[in-house]
């Protein structure tokens, strides 16, 4: 067990407390990781506002990338030193829908997560919960091994990150979720991280036309740079009108990245019948959807939910890494700031920024 640093909920509304923590000495399986990047991710605020129900004390945060510190007497894939990516859902590899490649709706993850004590402790012994058995925002996280992702050599850390959340999000919501089709067109409401990550997914797979659809002109500007055709600011008027001048009868696919019952109710209008509108943004909790019932029986359109990429977080983390590589995803253009873990409060009050894709804490400023 070691004494570090983390940032600790302790009540909903309020800034994050940093304070000192115990992490466990790993299990069998698991690995001790030293953190060096975590991005911000709108997720956080779901549970930091209370719109998401957990339990206090927690330790939030998930996109994180690290070196390996320390590992478990089973673990024979990593090593200390190893840089690693982290993904918010380890899989136990047996049950019906990870041996179908949907790892990311696995039926006994929560068997998986459970270990004989507390993996995280104030210093006084008293449990503190972690985001997702994560809990990113510490200077050292636990986690199962079939839960890292060895990062090559040459992608940045800084930038390694967001391939645990947002990118594999994004992207894995275009190819393993909604499966786009090449010459397909595409819309996307919600131009943030996960936003962005779609239209480089649409871009990716081939999509003929992709119109980023947001409130903010900054970020539909960045979104030019990602890969959308086209761009809508849904302030200025009717999105769905707006979206039928510059398509014709609508988006093949449709993307909401947002998080409500309403931007979730545009992506069904915005689609031509037969048409598959794929909800990625987490809505608050109790959250409800009415769309008219002719949408689906007369023009056959389709509604689906993509989590964390639809697929197999941890092969597709190294995909998307070589296409980094290969500079065809982007990756530093998404990173708008890079800020001190002492600062990690005032870097959730600049996500209210339009200009802002995604911020990252670094651990070692």
């Amino acid at each position: 067990m070691i004494d570090t640093q983390a940032a600790v909920l302790t009540a909903v509304n309020k800034p994050l407390e940093l304070t000192e923590i115990r992490v466990d000495d790993p299990e069998p399986h698991e690995v001790r990781v030293e953190v060096s990047n975590v991005g911000l991710c709108h997720s956080d605020l779901h549970y930091m506002k209370g719109t998401v129900p957990t339990d206090l004390p927690v330790v939030v945060g998930h996109e994180v990338a690290g070196v390996v510190e320390a590992v478990g007497a089973q673990v024979s894939g990593l090593c200390p030193g190893d840089r690693v990516v982290g993904a918010l859902t380890p899989s136990c590899g047996r049950c019906t829908n990870c041996e179908a490649g949907r790892s990311t709706q696995c039926r006994r993850v929560e068997e998986v997560r459970r270990r004989p004590r507390p993996a995280v402790q104030t210093t006084g012994g008293r449990p503190i919960e972690r985001l997702g058995d994560i809990g990113a925002f510490s200077r050292h996280v636990l986690m199962r091994e079939n839960a890292l992702v060895r990062l090559p050599d040459d992608v940045p850390l800084q930038v390694g990150c967001l391939l645990a959340c947002c990118v594999v999000t994004g992207v894995g919501a275009v190819f393993r979720g909604a499966q786009v089709r090449p010459g397909s067109t595409v819309a996307v409401i919600g131009c943030g991280g996960v936003g962005s990550a779609i239209i480089q997914g649409a871009r990716l797979a081939g999509a003929s036309a992709i119109v980023a659809i947001d409130l903010d002109d900054a970020r539909l500007k960045a979104a030019r740079g990602y890969g959308a055709t086209h761009i809508i600011n849904g302030g200025n008027g009717d999105v769905v009108a707006e979206l039928h001048r510059q398509l014709g009868d609508g988006a093949d696919y449709s993307f909401e990245a947002v998080g409500s019952a309403r931007t979730a109710a545009t992506a069904v209008a915005l689609l031509r019948p037969t048409g598959t509108a794929c909800l990625v943004g987490i809505a608050p909790g109790g959250t409800e959807l009415s769309i008219p019932a002719s949408d689906f029986f007369f023009e056959e359109k389709r509604l689906i939910g993509s989590y964390m990429g639809s697929g197999q977080a941890r092969q597709d983390i190294l995909q998307l890494a070589r296409l980094y590589q290969q500079g065809r995803l982007l990756l530093d253009e998404m990173v708008t700031r890079v800020i001190p873990f002492g600062e990690i409060n005032e870097g959730f009050e600049a996500m209210k920024s339009g200009d802002v894709t995604r911020i990252v804490v670094d651990f070692q400023a």
